[in-house]
């Protein structure tokens, strides 16, 4: 059982609140096949995580489970969702209607969850009043700050070129939106209060190249 005691939100990092998203999955697959109790142990050694992060990750929500006996499989994952932010809808805005926007307007991920696809915008005439697959009317990118605030979007998100991505940036910040997700490949300059995640999966592929270099030099 959790005990009362607030969440110290300042003391969770980055990384913790990323493996708190996998215990999240992890639970929800085991709601789904009737679980109602999951040891850490048990929780580590099916889906390969490591028992005593979990524990200590758990813990900085709060006193959960029960000795002997392990979590509560519902009522973890509803405090998750809670304290995720899961257990309201977050309003996504993309930026950008080339094929990159246009298959994440797609992604489920934006559209279940706690998410869900405000609007896509862009500059290229030729490309709004377009629809992705799932419906979704590409707008334009003047009606910026009019659709920010009248879709109270919650999280923009940069699917533009490299050389375009820090205006579409900018512009967000400059209409209120807090929390942006960058797919562009170039760094951008993030602004107080405004917060910044990038996906680059250049740096992900080289990350693998050179472990695979450090392989094959090894095996020489």
């Amino acid at each position: 059982m959790p005990n009362d005691r607030p969440t110290n939100h300042e003391a969770i990092s980055e990384l913790t609140t990323g493996r708190l998203s996998v215990y999240l999955r992890c639970l929800t697959y085991l709601q789904s096949a009737g679980y109602e109790t999951v040891s850490s142990g048990d929780l580590a050694e099916r889906f390969h995580l490591n028992s005593a992060q979990i524990r200590k990750d758990l813990n900085c929500l709060g006193e959960f489970g029960t000795r002997g006996v392990g979590y509560n499989v519902p009522r973890l994952k509803d405090h998750l969702i809670h304290e995720l932010g899961l257990d309201r809808i977050r309003r996504v805005l993309i930026a950008g209607a080339g094929n990159l926007g246009m298959a994440l307007a797609d992604y489920g991920g934006f559209n279940g969850g706690g998410f869900e696809i405000a609007a896509i915008i862009d500059n290229d005439e030729t490309k709004i009043g377009r629809k992705s697959r799932s419906g979704f009317e590409v707008l334009a990118w003047d009606d910026l700050v009019a659709i920010v605030r009248e879709h109270r979007v919650d999280i923009g998100v940069v699917a533009v070129t490299a050389d375009a991505a820090q205006k579409v940036y900018d512009a967000f910040a400059d209409a209120g939106i807090n929390a942006v997700l960058n797919f562009a490949p170039t760094q951008l300059r993030a602004r107080p209060g405004v917060k910044l995640k990038s996906v680059d999966l250049r740096i992900n592929l080289e990350s693998l190249s050179f472990y695979l270099k450090n392989v094959e030099d090894d095996g020489v």
